[in-house]
Parts: structure tokens; sequence; C-alpha cells
């Protein structure tokens, strides 16, 4: 028999089966590398039943059989379906964009803009059809510039459209601070926002092990090759892999957003989202702390940025918006 669980329902708290629970569904655009990272670790985490869509025939199938053959040794009961039709979506909670080329040695990702901007625009229009009342996470680079054109072309409210990017990049920033450090990753704290590329805004001043700033354990000069190192650190992967990109921590960080919402957890996490007035931005998708639960975007966290944050910020605002209105040129209806 399966085990109680205590919910609430209409203000009580109840006991329900599990069997009697719905079971959130996920829908996957992409079943590439990142596409079918993120598919598996939402099943080997048990979060949600998975539909992994893309246009190749017989690729989301095939990588679906397989992590179902895998169920038996993860121990995990989702299910997990390839298609390439979005009918098979329908009823989606959450719709991940991860559709798009990869970036290439030397390729910046403003470069991926006539590309990916076509491609996420026709899975936007496909996907919402089907699942009108689910919540958008964008992954496919231009990331802010994607995100952005997922909101316009969905026209939902803009807390049900987000992009990740704030958690991949801070969980590398966090990563080489414990390289540097030689504590435990665990105890490393960090964000990093602004928009996806050469111009984030790796917050150094927040930087923590165990709550110590790590100016306290690093020198100046440390700290300023780890913001470089973050701010590349996409293309640090691309340039050593030299036939792809990074799939493993983008995947891991989609699931992350996937799991504050389905689970209401709100938790803090740095995300691409519509500034609305907030940090004196406008008009622009950007990374910003925020709020993550069951709605999307709860609320965008007012932090006190000193003068040289906030100039970095507002340059990378004003990057993206460059960005958005050469994508306004490109495309003929946005």
């Amino acid at each position: 028999m399966a085990d109680p669980v205590l919910t609430s329902v209409s203000g009580r708290t109840v006991c329900l089966w599990s069997e009697d629970m719905l079971v959130s569904k996920v829908t996957v655009v992409g079943a590439g590398f990142v596409g079918a990272t993120v598919a598996q670790y939402l099943a080997d985490r048990d979060i949600a039943d998975v539909c992994l869509v893309d246009v190749v025939e017989g690729m989301p199938q095939g990588k679906a059989l397989d992590m179902m053959q895998a169920a038996p040794i993860t121990s995990h009961d989702c299910e997990v379906i390839g298609s390439n039709d979005y009918a098979a979506t329908k009823g989606s909670d959450i719709v991940v964009i991860t559709a798009g080329i990869a970036r290439k040695p030397g390729m910046s990702r403003d470069e991926l803009l006539k590309i990916n901007a076509n491609i996420v625009q026709g899975v936007a229009k496909e996907a919402i059809k089907h699942s009108p009342d689910a919540i958008f996470i964008t992954v496919s680079n231009p990331l802010d510039v994607m995100t952005y054109l997922t909101w316009k072309t969905t026209k939902l409210p803009a807390s049900r459209v987000i992009g990740m990017a704030g958690v991949l990049d801070s969980a590398r920033f966090q990563a080489f601070i414990a390289m540097e450090t030689g504590f435990s990753v665990q105890d490393v704290r960090a964000m990093v926002l602004g928009g996806h590329g050469d111009l984030m805004v790796p917050l150094t001043r927040f930087a923590t092990v165990n709550g110590i700033p790590i100016s306290e354990f690093l020198p100046q000069a440390k700290i300023d090759e780890m913001t470089k190192r973050t701010q590349n650190g996409g293309a640090e992967i691309v340039n050593l892999l030299k036939t792809g990109s990074a799939y493993y921590a983008p995947g891991r960080s989609v699931v992350q957003m996937v799991e504050a919402i389905l689970k209401d957890q709100n938790r803090l996490l740095p995300c691409c989202v519509q500034a609305d007035g907030a940090y004196g931005l406008k008009d622009v998708y950007i990374g910003l702390p925020c709020v993550l639960g069951k709605e999307g975007l709860k609320k965008i966290v007012d932090l006190k940025l000193n003068k040289d944050e906030q100039d970095a910020l507002n340059a990378s605002a004003k990057s993206i918006k460059e960005n958005i209105d050469l994508m306004n040129q490109l495309l003929v209806a946005v």
C-alpha cells in the first residue's frame, strides 16, 4: 500500500494516499544534450512526468525509452515519453525550451540570435496551444533575448515566463570559489545578476563561505580573476569541448528551478525575468534575484547595489535591449 501524505485542501490539513495525488507534467522541447539531461535529472529525482519533444524523428523516443529502462536502477516512478508531436505535451505544468543550435568555438551568444530566434518563436507558438496554463522556462541562447521572445510570443503574464541563466552562472561562480579556497562547495554562497554573457555581474561583495566574505580568504586580484572566469564560464567549456557546449550544469540548474516551482519552495534564485522597474530597469528581461514558487515568479528581491554594481547591471541591460531591437528587426511578428 502507498504511504499516506499530509497536504492542505481548502485550508484544512488532510491525509491523501500518494496514488490519489496529481502528478506534475514537464515538457522539455529539444532532445539534445541539455534537454535530455534535464529530462534525466527530472526523472531521476522523481519530480514529474516528462515529455521530451524534438523535430528529429526517433531521437526523443529513443532517449525517453533509454531513461525508462534506467528506472529500475534509479528507482523512479516518473513516466518519460518522447514525441515529435506537440499534442503529446498537452496539459504540461511547465514547458522548458532548450531547442536551438549549440554555440560553437569563437561564436558569441549574440551570434546565435538570427538562428535561434526563429526556432524559439516556433516552439513557443506550438507549446502554448497545448498548455495554456503552463509556466515557461527558456534555456536557449542568447538566453535573455530568447526569454523575452518567449514572453512576447506566448502573451503570458511575465511571472510565468522565466529564463534559466543566473542559477547556472552563480553555480559556476560558487564552484570557482570552492576550488580557490579549498572549502566545501556546500558552504559557498554567491549570486550572479545581469545578462547571460560577457556582461554578467558576479556580486563579489555578497559572496561568502559559511557567512564569511570571500575577501577574508582571497586577495582582490584572485577575486577579479574568478569574476572574469565566471563571465567566460560557458566559453571556456565550449573551447575545451570544441564540438559542443555545457549541459550537465545547465541541466541541473533548470531542474532546481522546476523543483522550486512545482513544490512551491519560495527559493531565492537569480533568474532572467522582466525587470518592470526593478533596479531602475524597464522593457528588458535580465537576471535578477527572484523568489520562485507555484505561480512562477513570486517577487523580485531588491538588493542595495553600490554604484559599480548598478553601473555594470545597467551596461548588461543596455546590451540585451540592443539585441532585442535587432531581433525585432529580424522577425516579422514578435
